[in-house]
């Protein structure tokens, strides 16, 4: 469990470098904002999330697997994840912001994700 990143992941990397390449500029994991989300455009009032498939729950894919030893506990960690989750996504559009949530099977075809970035950060301008 140590080994498990909780920033600079291969998926978050991946997805800032697009950004990047977009002509996009962010800030990393602002201390000052519920949750300290991944990457935060300020300019565009936009926060991208990017979610790991099997600790955040991706809903009908083939990564979120559950363990089979010890499946009581797994479940339950994984239900407070998807809870907090949730918690500080109502907590940042509250405070009005765009809230892009980016899943790491999301990034493996590149063009359709930068497509998707593209439009979610334009339609909030």
């Amino acid at each position: 469990m140590s080994r498990i990143r909780s920033r600079d992941t291969k998926p978050e990397k991946l997805v800032r470098s697009l950004l990047h390449r977009m002509g996009y500029r962010y800030r990393l994991h602002r201390k000052d904002i519920p949750g300290t989300p991944d990457i935060v455009m300020p300019k565009h009032s936009t926060i991208v999330l990017v979610h790991g498939c099997y600790w955040h729950r991706h809903p009908a894919c083939r990564l979120a697997t559950t363990p089979k030893t010890n499946s009581d506990f797994w479940e339950a960690k994984f239900q407070r994840t998807v809870a907090r989750d949730q918690q500080q996504l109502d907590q940042l559009r509250r405070l009005g912001w765009n809230v892009i949530i980016v899943w790491e099977c999301e990034t493996k075809d590149v063009p359709a994700l930068a497509a998707r970035l593209s439009i979610a950060i334009a339609g909030n301008e």
